[in-house]
């Protein structure tokens, strides 16, 4: 099976061996795909387990969980990875139709480990004329964009 984090790797090569706590992930890249990877199957332990322990809510876990079982991921595009920041966009689909998660996370690295430090979601959308993220291979104009009205 194809790695859900878009490396065109197979899963247990890629985010697999992650998830599956075999290896660390040595570059904050590789754990942003990892978490991406963990939000599609719902490992909810996995997400927060890779956060910072100042950021870690153990109630939140039940949170996580449901959310990711809420919506259907659709895909996630890497826009910038330079030490320990990485910007990318989380496509979705939920009840009220398509969206995007663009956010620059920060990373850190603690005992040895990289961990999820925080991020800014930046305001972006979807533009009329980018390719749906569905991946229909139609413009997102002429698919999904009418029926997120």
């Amino acid at each position: 099976m194809q790695c859900y984090c878009d490396t065109k790797r197979d899963f247990n090569e890629c985010c697999g061996v992650f998830l599956s706590q075999k290896e660390l992930p040595s570059t904050p890249l590789q754990l942003m795909r990892s978490r991406y990877s963990a939000y599609v199957s719902a490992n909810a332990e996995y997400i927060l387990n890779t956060t910072t322990k100042q950021n870690r809510f153990e109630h939140e876990i039940e949170l996580i969980d449901e959310f990711c079982k809420s919506v259907t991921w659709l895909g996630l595009d890497i826009v910038y990875a330079k030490d320990n920041i990485v910007e990318f966009k989380a496509y979705y689909k939920d009840a009220d139709g398509i969206k995007m998660q663009h956010e620059r996370s920060t990373f850190v690295l603690e005992e040895g480990i990289w961990l999820y430090d925080s991020g800014v979601f930046l305001n972006s959308k979807i533009q009329r004329n980018d390719p749906c993220p569905c991946g229909s291979g139609k413009k997102y104009k002429k698919c999904c964009y009418l029926s997120s009205f």
